[in-house]
Protein backbone atom coordinates (compact mmCIF):
# COMPACT_ATOMS: atom_id res chain seq x y z
CA UNK A 1 0.00 0.00 0.00
CA UNK A 2 1.56 3.45 -0.77
CA UNK A 3 0.83 6.39 1.09
CA UNK A 4 1.79 10.29 1.01
CA UNK A 5 3.23 13.12 2.99
CA UNK A 6 3.09 16.26 1.34
CA UNK A 7 2.52 13.75 -2.03
CA UNK A 8 5.87 11.96 -1.13
CA UNK A 9 5.36 8.41 -1.75
CA UNK A 10 6.11 5.80 1.09
CA UNK A 11 5.28 2.31 0.81
CA UNK A 12 3.69 0.93 4.07
CA UNK A 13 5.72 -1.93 5.47
CA UNK A 14 8.98 -0.43 3.59
CA UNK A 15 11.97 1.33 4.57
CA UNK A 16 10.43 4.85 5.54
CA UNK A 17 6.85 3.57 6.89
CA UNK A 18 5.47 1.07 9.22
CA UNK A 19 3.26 0.58 11.68
CA UNK A 20 2.69 2.03 15.07
CA UNK A 21 2.71 -0.84 18.02
CA UNK A 22 0.15 -0.85 20.57
CA UNK A 23 0.45 -0.13 24.33
CA UNK A 24 -2.82 -1.94 25.69
CA UNK A 25 -0.82 -5.08 26.81
CA UNK A 26 1.27 -2.61 29.50
CA UNK A 27 -2.04 -0.46 30.69
CA UNK A 28 -2.06 -1.21 34.36
CA UNK A 29 1.39 -1.19 35.05
CA UNK A 30 2.36 2.27 35.74
CA UNK A 31 6.94 1.23 35.57
CA UNK A 32 6.26 -0.67 32.27
CA UNK A 33 3.89 2.11 30.60
CA UNK A 34 6.45 4.37 31.17
CA UNK A 35 9.16 2.47 30.15
CA UNK A 36 7.64 2.24 26.84
CA UNK A 37 7.13 5.44 26.53
CA UNK A 38 10.27 6.31 26.99
CA UNK A 39 11.66 3.79 24.93
CA UNK A 40 9.22 4.56 21.95
CA UNK A 41 8.45 8.17 22.64
CA UNK A 42 4.64 7.75 21.97
CA UNK A 43 1.71 5.60 23.24
CA UNK A 44 -0.72 4.03 20.73
CA UNK A 45 -4.08 3.35 23.26
CA UNK A 46 -6.86 1.93 21.64
CA UNK A 47 -10.44 2.49 23.21
CA UNK A 48 -9.06 4.64 25.64
CA UNK A 49 -12.52 6.93 25.35
CA UNK A 50 -16.02 5.47 25.53
CA UNK A 51 -16.54 5.85 21.91
CA UNK A 52 -20.20 6.90 22.36
CA UNK A 53 -18.66 10.49 24.15
CA UNK A 54 -16.33 10.68 20.74
CA UNK A 55 -19.40 9.93 18.71
CA UNK A 56 -21.43 13.13 20.28
CA UNK A 57 -18.43 15.61 20.23
CA UNK A 58 -18.25 14.77 16.30
CA UNK A 59 -22.18 15.45 15.78
CA UNK A 60 -21.40 18.75 17.93
CA UNK A 61 -18.66 19.50 15.85
CA UNK A 62 -20.22 18.82 12.30
CA UNK A 63 -23.05 20.77 13.52
CA UNK A 64 -21.09 23.56 14.00
CA UNK A 65 -19.43 23.27 10.87
CA UNK A 66 -22.78 22.70 8.81
CA UNK A 67 -23.88 25.67 10.40
CA UNK A 68 -20.96 28.11 8.86
CA UNK A 69 -21.90 26.52 5.34
CA UNK A 70 -18.65 24.50 5.26
CA UNK A 71 -20.52 21.30 4.42
CA UNK A 72 -22.31 20.12 0.94
CA UNK A 73 -25.63 19.43 2.01
CA UNK A 74 -26.10 17.00 -1.29
CA UNK A 75 -24.60 14.85 1.71
CA UNK A 76 -25.35 13.25 5.07
CA UNK A 77 -24.09 15.94 7.50
CA UNK A 78 -22.58 12.72 9.56
CA UNK A 79 -20.16 12.49 6.30
CA UNK A 80 -18.38 15.82 7.03
CA UNK A 81 -17.89 16.16 2.89
CA UNK A 82 -16.88 20.00 2.13
CA UNK A 83 -18.87 22.36 0.26
CA UNK A 84 -17.95 23.63 -2.91
CA UNK A 85 -14.84 25.96 -2.44
CA UNK A 86 -14.36 25.75 1.42
CA UNK A 87 -11.31 24.28 3.11
CA UNK A 88 -10.55 22.84 6.34
CA UNK A 89 -9.82 25.48 9.17
CA UNK A 90 -7.40 25.05 12.70
CA UNK A 91 -10.29 26.20 15.20
CA UNK A 92 -7.67 26.35 18.48
CA UNK A 93 -8.40 28.37 20.93
CA UNK A 94 -12.26 28.80 19.11
CA UNK A 95 -13.86 28.78 23.07
CA UNK A 96 -16.99 29.02 21.21
CA UNK A 97 -16.80 25.81 20.04
CA UNK A 98 -13.39 23.85 22.46
CA UNK A 99 -14.70 25.50 25.56
CA UNK A 100 -18.13 23.83 25.30
CA UNK A 101 -19.67 20.90 27.22
CA UNK A 102 -19.88 18.64 24.11
CA UNK A 103 -16.16 18.99 23.67
CA UNK A 104 -15.02 19.44 26.94
CA UNK A 105 -16.81 16.16 27.68
CA UNK A 106 -14.35 14.26 25.35
CA UNK A 107 -11.17 15.43 25.47
CA UNK A 108 -11.06 16.08 29.53
CA UNK A 109 -13.45 13.02 30.69
CA UNK A 110 -12.80 10.91 33.74
CA UNK A 111 -11.03 8.33 31.73
CA UNK A 112 -8.54 10.58 30.52
CA UNK A 113 -7.88 12.56 33.21
CA UNK A 114 -7.40 9.35 35.04
CA UNK A 115 -4.86 7.76 33.05
CA UNK A 116 -2.57 10.88 33.48
CA UNK A 117 -2.63 10.60 36.67
CA UNK A 118 -2.06 7.59 36.77
CA UNK A 119 0.90 7.86 34.17
CA UNK A 120 2.85 10.71 36.06
CA UNK A 121 1.76 9.03 39.09
CA UNK A 122 1.06 12.68 40.31
CA UNK A 123 -2.11 15.25 40.47
CA UNK A 124 -2.40 16.79 36.40
CA UNK A 125 -3.62 19.97 34.80
CA UNK A 126 -4.58 20.54 30.89
CA UNK A 127 -3.84 23.53 28.75
CA UNK A 128 -7.18 25.47 28.80
CA UNK A 129 -6.27 26.25 25.19
CA UNK A 130 -7.14 22.88 22.85
CA UNK A 131 -6.46 22.24 19.32
CA UNK A 132 -9.18 21.71 17.21
CA UNK A 133 -7.89 20.70 13.40
CA UNK A 134 -10.55 20.74 10.45
CA UNK A 135 -7.97 19.22 8.05
CA UNK A 136 -9.33 18.97 4.26
CA UNK A 137 -9.13 16.80 1.45
CA UNK A 138 -5.42 16.78 0.27
CA UNK A 139 -4.22 18.89 3.76
CA UNK A 140 -1.51 17.16 6.32
CA UNK A 141 0.70 18.57 8.68
CA UNK A 142 4.80 18.70 8.30
CA UNK A 143 7.16 17.14 10.97
CA UNK A 144 7.70 18.84 14.12
CA UNK A 145 8.57 19.10 17.62
CA UNK A 146 5.75 20.21 20.05
CA UNK A 147 8.43 21.73 22.27
CA UNK A 148 8.73 24.72 19.86
CA UNK A 149 5.43 26.32 20.17
CA UNK A 150 5.00 25.48 23.87
CA UNK A 151 8.36 25.10 25.58
CA UNK A 152 8.24 27.85 28.45
CA UNK A 153 6.84 25.30 31.34
CA UNK A 154 8.31 22.11 31.88
CA UNK A 155 9.35 19.84 29.23
CA UNK A 156 7.83 16.92 30.53
CA UNK A 157 4.24 18.16 28.74
CA UNK A 158 2.44 15.36 26.67
CA UNK A 159 0.40 15.45 24.30
CA UNK A 160 -3.52 13.38 23.97
CA UNK A 161 -4.28 13.44 19.72
CA UNK A 162 -7.72 12.65 19.45
CA UNK A 163 -9.19 11.52 16.13
CA UNK A 164 -12.89 12.74 16.60
CA UNK A 165 -14.22 9.68 14.52
CA UNK A 166 -12.80 6.38 13.06
CA UNK A 167 -9.48 7.37 10.46
CA UNK A 168 -8.70 4.92 8.01
CA UNK A 169 -5.29 5.39 6.77
CA UNK A 170 -6.71 7.26 3.44
CA UNK A 171 -7.64 9.99 5.79
CA UNK A 172 -4.26 11.24 6.64
CA UNK A 173 -3.87 9.98 10.17
CA UNK A 174 -0.96 11.17 12.87
CA UNK A 175 2.46 9.47 11.74
CA UNK A 176 5.36 9.56 14.18
CA UNK A 177 9.09 9.23 13.49
CA UNK A 178 9.78 6.57 15.78
CA UNK A 179 13.08 7.50 17.08
CA UNK A 180 13.58 10.77 16.48
CA UNK A 181 12.87 11.74 20.71
CA UNK A 182 16.66 10.63 20.71
CA UNK A 183 17.67 12.92 17.74
CA UNK A 184 20.33 15.00 20.01
CA UNK A 185 21.38 17.41 16.94
CA UNK A 186 17.70 18.10 16.49
CA UNK A 187 16.96 18.33 20.08
CA UNK A 188 20.00 20.92 20.62
CA UNK A 189 19.30 23.36 17.91
CA UNK A 190 15.61 23.19 16.36
CA UNK A 191 14.16 21.92 19.72
CA UNK A 192 15.56 24.80 21.54
CA UNK A 193 14.01 27.11 19.35
CA UNK A 194 10.50 28.94 20.30
CA UNK A 195 8.42 30.15 17.53
CA UNK A 196 7.18 33.07 19.47
CA UNK A 197 10.77 34.45 20.11
CA UNK A 198 12.60 33.67 16.87
CA UNK A 199 9.32 34.43 14.75
CA UNK A 200 10.91 30.87 12.86
CA UNK A 201 8.14 29.09 10.76
CA UNK A 202 7.53 25.90 12.97
CA UNK A 203 7.50 22.52 10.90
CA UNK A 204 11.40 21.14 10.61
CA UNK A 205 10.94 19.54 7.36
CA UNK A 206 7.66 18.62 4.93
CA UNK A 207 10.11 15.55 3.45
CA UNK A 208 9.39 12.26 5.30
CA UNK A 209 12.21 10.88 3.10
CA UNK A 210 14.58 13.04 3.72
CA UNK A 211 14.52 13.09 7.53
CA UNK A 212 15.17 9.15 7.52
CA UNK A 213 17.55 9.01 5.42
CA UNK A 214 19.65 11.63 7.19
CA UNK A 215 18.51 10.77 10.67
CA UNK A 216 17.30 7.17 10.64
CA UNK A 217 14.29 5.59 12.43
CA UNK A 218 10.79 5.46 10.53
CA UNK A 219 7.68 6.43 10.21
CA UNK A 220 4.66 4.46 12.02
CA UNK A 221 1.45 5.33 11.63
CA UNK A 222 -2.13 3.38 12.15
CA UNK A 223 -5.79 2.97 11.06
CA UNK A 224 -7.96 4.40 14.38
CA UNK A 225 -11.08 4.03 15.56
CA UNK A 226 -13.29 6.09 17.68
CA UNK A 227 -12.09 6.05 21.14
CA UNK A 228 -8.10 5.18 20.03
CA UNK A 229 -5.43 7.79 21.40
CA UNK A 230 -2.07 8.64 20.44
CA UNK A 231 0.17 9.77 23.32
CA UNK A 232 3.43 11.47 22.72
CA UNK A 233 6.14 13.81 24.37
CA UNK A 234 7.20 17.09 23.58
CA UNK A 235 10.57 15.84 21.65
CA UNK A 236 8.59 13.18 19.34
CA UNK A 237 8.62 14.52 15.68
CA UNK A 238 5.38 13.58 14.20
CA UNK A 239 3.22 14.96 11.21
CA UNK A 240 0.26 13.39 9.33
CA UNK A 241 0.05 11.78 5.99
CA UNK A 242 -2.21 13.21 3.19
CA UNK A 243 -5.86 13.67 3.37
CA UNK A 244 -6.58 11.72 -0.01
CA UNK A 245 -10.50 11.05 0.91
CA UNK A 246 -13.58 13.80 0.28
CA UNK A 247 -13.88 14.37 3.44
CA UNK A 248 -12.65 16.36 6.59
CA UNK A 249 -10.92 15.08 8.88
CA UNK A 250 -11.81 16.21 12.56
CA UNK A 251 -9.15 15.81 15.33
CA UNK A 252 -7.89 17.73 18.37
CA UNK A 253 -4.68 17.83 20.42
CA UNK A 254 -4.82 17.97 24.13
CA UNK A 255 -1.58 18.47 26.43
CA UNK A 256 -1.42 17.25 30.24
CA UNK A 257 1.19 18.09 32.37
CA UNK A 258 1.92 17.62 36.30
CA UNK A 259 0.42 20.29 38.34
CA UNK A 260 3.42 20.75 40.31
CA UNK A 261 5.76 21.95 37.51
CA UNK A 262 5.91 24.96 35.79
CA UNK A 263 3.22 25.87 32.70
CA UNK A 264 3.70 27.97 29.70
CA UNK A 265 1.57 30.85 30.23
CA UNK A 266 0.65 31.33 26.58
CA UNK A 267 -2.09 28.11 27.06
CA UNK A 268 -3.70 28.85 30.38
CA UNK A 269 -6.40 31.18 31.87
CA UNK A 270 -9.57 31.86 30.29
CA UNK A 271 -8.16 33.44 27.45
CA UNK A 272 -5.06 32.26 26.62
CA UNK A 273 -2.86 34.69 25.00
CA UNK A 274 -1.35 31.97 22.51
CA UNK A 275 0.77 32.76 20.10
CA UNK A 276 1.60 36.89 20.11
CA UNK A 277 4.48 36.77 17.68
CA UNK A 278 4.53 34.18 15.61
CA UNK A 279 3.91 34.70 11.94
CA UNK A 280 3.38 38.37 12.92
CA UNK A 281 5.51 40.79 10.24
CA UNK A 282 9.17 38.81 8.91
CA UNK A 283 9.65 35.10 9.57
CA UNK A 284 12.49 33.32 9.31
CA UNK A 285 12.36 30.25 6.95
CA UNK A 286 13.18 26.78 7.94
CA UNK A 287 15.42 26.13 5.40
CA UNK A 288 17.51 28.95 6.93
CA UNK A 289 17.65 28.09 10.14
CA UNK A 290 18.46 24.50 9.57
CA UNK A 291 21.47 25.73 7.28
CA UNK A 292 22.85 28.00 10.54
CA UNK A 293 22.39 25.38 12.71
CA UNK A 294 23.90 22.44 10.64
CA UNK A 295 21.00 20.01 10.38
Amino acid sequence: MILTMNKIEMEMGGKYLGWLREANGVLGDREELYARFKADGYLLIRGLYDPENVKATRRFLLRKLDENEQLDRAHPVSDGIPAEGKRGMFMGGNSAVTHQPEFLNLVESPEVLGFFVDFFGAPVITYDYKWLRVVQPSGFTGAHYDIVYMGRGTQHVVTCWTPIGDLPLEMGPLAILVGSHRFDLIKQTYGEMDVDRDNVTGSFSNDPIELVDRYGGQWGTSSFKMGDVLIFGMFTMHGSLDNTTNRYRLSADTRFQRADEPVDERWIGDEPIAHYAWMQGETVPMEKMRKRWGV
